[in-house]
């Protein structure tokens, strides 16, 4: 039998910590009236009108835990089934140990292995498809947890940075079964290194170990140095799932639900148009829960669910690009 990777359940968390626009726009107002007047511009143009954090002794772990909880529940499944955890993160709890295995221990999927996915809002649909290809040749696994998780707001200097309108906290995950019918189909991945200075934490790592010196600077928190220019969503995106559908046998027009990058409403919108497909085919949170980062796309996926937009049957492509930078669409029918 020819074994296919399907979505057999999908969970999400998000934190009970709400930062609502006006009191970030608060926030940098106690900086300077013109950071305040940028938080209205950021609403405007990306749709994000709140976000929401997780207490300050969590660790991204936890919402992960979360998440992956609310999944396996949901595939009906126990948290021993679980052969194997892929967690997507670019917030982990720590530089090491991964913290895929730190989530593994807090679910008690005692009998999984687990790595990280480490490319930001792209590591969601990497990790599928990653998932995907170990069900595909090992007739071992049964069941694949992948996760996206995402606490930036925590690596952030918050009450400072403007960029930080972004940050919302929050995890999802979905379990992958095996199936004889295609769930799993194709996916595309594309990297830019060049960007790479432009959105990130650049002190802690070993380019430049963490000292006084470069904590007391900020280098040790997310920084947005250089804005990237919107072609890198507006044509990398359509691109992505252009070449998915390519790499998977069917056409554009056979694309039931995109889920991307949950981080322009706006962008959203071009993008679709660019397809020729309906933006009522892209569903979007941004509004509800703010930007995600590695997390927004398994959210949105399991709101799409729960609400009945995603239903058996439907091509779901999973769209996601991340600084770095990374990009990647996977498709999948969903069971």
């Amino acid at each position: 039998m020819t074994r296919y990777a399907t979505i057999i359940g999908s969970g999400s968390y998000i934190p009970v910590i709400e930062i609502s626009n006006a009191t970030f726009a608060e926030w940098m107002g106690e900086l300077s009236p013109k950071l305040a007047e940028v938080v209205g511009k950021f609403e405007a143009s990306s749709g994000i009108k709140t976000r929401f954090y997780a207490p300050d002794d969590w660790a991204t772990s936890d919402l992960a835990a979360e998440a992956a909880k609310a999944a396996i529940a949901d595939a009906g499944i126990k948290p021993e089934d679980i052969d194997l955890v892929i967690l997507g993160t670019d917030s982990p709890d720590y530089i090491t140990p991964a913290t895929s295995v730190v989530v593994q221990h807090k679910i008690g999927a005692v009998n999984a292995g687990t790595w990280d996915v480490g490319c930001a809002c792209a590591s969601f649909p990497t990790a599928l498809a990653q998932g995907a290809g170990m069900i595909a040749v090992n007739p071992n696994l049964k069941y694949v947890l992948v996760i996206g998780a995402y606490m930036m707001h925590k690596l952030a200097d918050y009450k400072r940075d403007v960029s930080a309108f972004f940050y919302g906290d929050g995890a999802g995950a979905v379990v992958l079964g095996v199936s004889d019918k295609p769930g799993y189909i194709s996916t595309s991945i594309k990297a830019d290194g060049s960007y790479h200075k432009h959105w990130g934490i650049y002190s802690g790592g070993t380019y430049e170990p963490a000292t006084v010196e470069s904590v007391e600077a900020g280098r040790t928190k997310v920084r947005l140095v250089t804005p990237f220019p919107p072609t890198v969503n507006h044509e990398g995106w359509p691109a992505r799932v252009r070449e998915c559908a390519a790499n998977g046998g069917f056409d554009i027009q056979d694309i039931d639900h995109i889920i991307f990058t949950q981080v322009n409403v706006n962008s959203i919108a071009l993008v679709m148009n660019d397809l020729g497909l309906p933006v009522e085919k892209a569903h979007y949170i941004m509004d509800k829960w703010g930007y995600m980062g590695s997390a927004c796309l398994p959210i949105a996926y399991d709101d799409a669910v729960k609400l009945g937009k995603i239903k058996s049957g439907m091509r779901v492509v999973f769209c996601g690009s991340g600084v770095g930078y990374n990009q990647a669409a996977t498709a999948f029918i969903i069971p």
